[in-house]
This record gives C-alpha cells, sequence and structure tokens, in this order.
C-alpha cells in the first residue's frame, strides 16, 4: 500500500524545468525526498521566459522542502511576504497579481479588511444553504453516473460538484457553466497543450479567461447590487464592514480566485482519492463499512496525497534564516507543500496511503496562519458528501486506467480519468 520513490541524484533535480513535472510521480517523490533529506533549502534557477513575457527573468528561488521550515515560513508573514506575488514565480506588476489573486497576493491590513469583508458574506444561513446545495448536487452526479457503463471520473464527477456549488453559490446559471470550467483551465493550465490553443499567445489567452470571469460576475454583481437575492454575490456586493464594501473590481478578482482555488483543487482531491482508493481496495472496503467514522480521517489523507496546490510562494522582507540558510531581504521562496506533506519527520510512513492516519498535520489548504485556506471547511464538505454517495450508490466504482495528468508545476492536476461503477 505504499509507492516507492526513486532514488534521485541532486545533479538530476531542476524544479523550474517543467519536464520535471512531466516524469512519472515516483520520480518526483524521488527527488523531493532527496532534497528534504540533503538539501532542504535548495536554491534553484528561475524557469526561462519567452522574448515577450512582460517581465525578465528572476535571479532564483529558495525550494522549501520540509515541513517545519513550511510551517514557520507561514506563521511569520511580517518576514515572508505575500505582496510580492504568491502564486508565480516571476515578479509580476501589482495590477496583475491583484487582478489574479485577489487577497491571496495581499499581505494585512489590505489581506485582513478583504478577508473581513468576504467573510461577512458567509452568514450562517448561507452556510447551511450551502450543505444542502452540496448533497443535492451530488445526488444529481451520481444519478447520471449510474446511467452510463463507463465513464472521465473527472469531467463526469469530480470536476462537476464544486463548479455547480461555486456557480449555484454565486448565482450564476447553468448557461454560465461552461465558460467557467473553461476559463478556470486555461488559467491553471500552465500553458498544457489540451487547454491552449495551439499557435495562441499564452498571456492574451490567459488574460482572456480570466475577463471572461471577471466581466460575468461584475455584471452579475451589479444587477445584486440593486436587486439583492439569497445568493453569495448579493451577500458579498451588499456587505458592509466598518464602512467599507467590495469595490467592482476586488468582487471580480474575489471570484477568479473563488474559481481557481475552490473548483481546481476540489476536483483533484476528489479525482486523487479514486486513485488512491483503486489502488488500495482494502482502504476503500474500511471506508465503505463504516463511512461516518472513518469519512474524517480519510478526507484529510485524500488532501494530503492529493496535495492539489504543490507551492505558494512567499518573499523575504527582511535578513532572516530559514531552515539553516541566510535568506536576505527580497529573497523568493516557494514553499511545496507537496514536499511537506511527505516528510518522514511528521507523518510516520509517509509514502503510505493510510485512511486511518492519525494525527494528520498537512498542509494541503496551505500552512496556518493569515493565508490559510478561506474555503476549506466547503472543500472537506464536498469531498465527504461526494464520497458517500459514490460509496452508498455506486460501490464499484473504480479507475480503469492510468490518471491522465496536468503538466504543471503549480497544481498536481489529473485532467482525465476513465473510471467503470462496475
Amino acid at each position: 500500500m505504499s509507492i516507492q520513490p526513486a532514488e534521485v541524484s541532486l545533479d538530476r533535480i531542476d524544479l523550474s524545468d517543467i519536464e520535471f513535472w512531466a516524469r512519472p510521480p515516483a520520480f518526483r517523490e524521488g527527488a523531493f525526498k532527496a532534497l528534504r533529506e540533503q538539501r532542504p533549502m535548495a536554491f534553484m534557477a528561475e524557469p526561462e521566459l519567452p522574448p515577450e513575457a512582460p517581465v525578465p527573468q528572476g535571479p532564483g528561488y529558495w525550494a522549501v522542502t520540509r515541513h517545519a521550515d513550511v510551517i514557520e515560513a507561514s506563521r511569520n508573514p511580517e518576514v515572508f511576504s505575500s505582496a510580492r506575488g504568491a502564486t508565480s514565480i516571476p515578479d509580476l506588476p501589482e495590477m496583475f497579481l491583484e487582478f489574479f489573486g485577489s487577497m491571496i497576493n495581499l499581505d494585512d491590513p489590505r489581506h485582513a479588511r478583504l478577508r473581513r469583508i468576504v467573510s461577512a458574506g458567509f452568514t450562517p444561513r448561507m452556510l447551511k444553504k450551502l450543505e444542502d446545495d452540496v448533497a443535492r448536487a451530488a445526488v444529481e452526479i451520481v444519478d447520471d453516473l449510474l446511467a452510463k457503463e463507463r465513464c472521465d471520473f473527472v469531467t463526469d464527477v469530480a470536476a462537476r460538484l464544486p463548479l455547480k456549488i461555486i456557480c449555484d453559490m454565486m448565482g450564476i446559471g447553468e448557461s454560465d457553466y461552461s465558460t467557467v470550467f473553461n476559463a478556470s483551465n486555461i488559467i491553471l493550465s500552465a500553458g498544457d497543450p489540451e487547454y491552449m490553443p495551439e499557435g495562441a499567445d499564452p498571456m492574451a489567452t490567459l488574460f482572456g479567461a480570466a475577463q471572461d470571469l471577471n466581466t460575468l460576475v461584475q455584471d452579475l454583481g451589479r444587477k445584486r447590487r440593486g436587486s439583492p437575492t439569497d445568493d453569495l454575490t448579493s451577500a458579498l456586493v451588499n456587505a458592509e464592514v466598518e464602512g467599507e464594501q467590495l469595490s467592482d473590481g476586488e468582487l471580480g478578482s474575489f471570484f477568479i480566485l473563488l474559481v481557481v482555488a475552490g473548483n481546481e483543487t476540489t476536483r483533484n482531491a476528489i479525482s486523487h482519492g479514486l486513485v488512491q482508493l483503486t489502488d488500495h481496495p482494502d482502504q476503500l472496503r474500511a471506508l465503505a463499512a463504516d463511512y461516518d467514522r472513518m469519512a474524517g480521517p480519510a478526507v484529510e489523507e485524500i488532501v494530503r496525497w492529493a496535495s492539489p496546490v504543490i507551492w505558494m510562494r512567499r518573499s523575504a522582507t527582511q535578513d532572516t534564516v530559514l531552515g539553516g540558510e541566510k535568506v536576505s531581504e527580497g529573497d523568493k521562496l516557494l514553499l511545496f507543500y507537496s514536499s511537506a506533506n511527505r516528510d518522514a519527520d511528521v507523518f510516520e510512513d509517509p509514502f503510505r496511503f493510510d485512511i486511518a492516519r492519525s494525527p494528520n498535520p498537512h498542509v494541503g489548504f496551505g500552512g496556518p496562519g493569515p493565508h490559510f485556506c478561506l474555503g476549506a471547511h466547503l472543500a472537506r464538505r464536498e469531498i465527504t458528501v461526494m464520497y458517500r454517495e459514490l460509496l452508498r450508490r455506486a460501490p464499484g466504482i473504480h479507475a480503469t486506467a492510468e490518471p491522465e495528468r496536468l503538466r504543471s508545476n503549480f497544481i498536481n492536476g489529473i485532467k482525465h480519468l476513465e473510471c467503470s461503477i462496475n
């Protein structure tokens, strides 16, 4: 029930080479194991950028691979800042960062202000409605699944649930689901040829996808300011905290973040879950036999194993020390959550998929601190409800082929996964 990481020498590890991320999982796991054990704070050259890139190639970054160091950096946002970019290695213009990343690319006090306003939209009534909506959506998805002999688990199941929940939550109609789905794929594609049209300008395509989402929700927001309903868009545009409200631009940026973080990450956790439960039928039987008791730890293990977001970036605001290395003001650091979640100093037998694992202090939702995932509760709920419905009504579901993986160094994505319910 374990994977065996390959033996990888340090001179074969280039985390900035996209081909590294196309290597088999055993190679990548072996590479990070070597880094944790031999060079836990490795300094890497930045990825080469195309000539048309709007910024020059940067000076490099620290690859933070141990759990303890990821935790320390996460807990100290004053020293390890998000404001210079949390989701990009190159230093991008501030307008670009806010457009694509919303609060994820901000430090306090601006981060705290935006988070307070957004949190005010998630009223107890809204949260109760969300729970009911998740349950209904899972039933509908399994209804459709049972009418098929074979399926693509990603597009037919895993992607449908968070997409529907986010769109319904925001008040976006079913006719716009495909717009949201396609745009989120492009934004996180990292140039994967399946989502990037041949010959297209990557930056123009990326901005176009983000602008589609921005326009969609801003138009809706303007309607909801004058005629509110019971959706989250109405709550967000009419929420007021200490006299402040979200601007149209802030609403658009938050929606892009919500779609990317809430849709892509949950769908990939659900998809990785089926791969592991197929590969480990004893774990599947144990989960199905006592779902109410085992669901909580199983979801945490699925998220640990999947580590849907591979890394987040921080930038040092002053000279400091992390992991025994001197870090200079302005240095970039990538916090590799995927590596921290395999750290043998924290997780016993870390390459074993174990739905009863306890304790399980994973960082699959980010490290502790102000940037811990705002949607972690909803993601846990979606995974729990989706697997309850699947194991209740389609207990024979299993993957029938190897997953087709996203070619990305940022999202541990599965694009397609053939499955059968028999």
